[in-house]
């Protein structure tokens, strides 16, 4: 019995070691990274009032502000890469559905609500609109959308951003994105965003994997963006304070949310 116990107890801390020093180990950054992409982010552009959310209007304003601009992008039915957050369309425009089953024609003519509700003169932008736009002026930070094994946007988003000359650095849930980064583009910088999916959408599988950072083993995020409310988790914990992984915290909202480090605001000057 007894050296049933020390076997078990072996294997404990032998899965213990593992997990600490392979699976969740962030990436080693890149050479020549630009110190300008650590920096406060404008979570989806300035928006607010009468601007829309990830919006050419909101993304204006963030730059005039010097502030970096975080934003989302997915694909079009036709493969354009457009800058939307949502999958579906009910809570910023008048129209319905998910968003990859319209084209980037009809997308781009679908005007924007604001926080309030109302229909903006503000269209969906594609990230060749958003880019042209910005022109360098502040850092952007990139989420890639997406929850299955597909990747076809990284590619397209790649081609996009490979012509641009201004700073910029992409993040995902979906460490299958940061996955094809690593491999076809390890000079990006990449970031693996962190929430607790198993506490908050279901007791499965691949989100416990998710929340404890074990996919990392795959995607070696070089920063790791976390929801405020999660902070303290364990991994977390090992992740920023262990290996001094580069980290932002999001989304703050009010003075009290305030924490070390870099953010993705709303609503406040950081």
């Amino acid at each position: 019995m007894l050296k049933l116990i020390l076997c078990l107890l072996g294997i404990i801390v032998l899965l213990f070691l593992l997990y600490v020093f392979v699976l969740v180990r962030p990436g080693r950054k890149p050479k020549n990274v630009d110190p300008a992409l650590y920096c406060h982010y404008a979570h989806r552009g300035l928006h607010g009032g009468a601007t829309p959310e990830n919006s050419i209007e909101a993304f204006r304003k963030a730059a005039e502000n010097g502030y970096g601009i975080e934003l989302d992008i997915q694909l079009s039915a036709d493969g354009e890469v457009m800058v939307f957050h949502d999958y579906t369309m009910e809570r910023m425009t008048d129209h319905s559905g998910r968003l990859l089953r319209y084209t980037a024609d009809e997308l781009c003519k679908m005007k924007l609500k604001n926080a309030d509700g109302e229909t903006t003169d503000e269209k969906i932008p594609t990230l060749r609109e958003v880019l042209s736009a910005v022109d360098g002026k502040v850092p952007l930070l990139i989420e890639l959308k997406g929850e299955e094994l597909d990747t076809a946007l990284c590619p397209r988003a790649n081609q996009l951003l490979s012509q641009y000359t201004g700073p910029y650095c992409v993040e995902s849930f979906n460490p299958v994105h940061l996955w094809w980064y690593r491999r076809h583009r390890s000079d990006v910088l990449r970031g693996q965003l962190y929430t607790d999916v198993f506490r908050d959408k279901g007791k499965l599988p691949h989100y416990f994997l998710l929340s404890q950072m074990i996919l990392n083993v795959f995607s070696r995020p070089h920063f790791i963006a976390i929801n405020r409310v999660y902070k303290n988790n364990f991994c977390v914990k090992l992740v920023t304070k262990l290996y001094s992984a580069p980290h932002f915290t999001w989304t703050v909202r009010c003075e009290k949310e305030r924490s070390d480090g870099n953010m993705i605001f709303e609503n406040i000057k950081p």
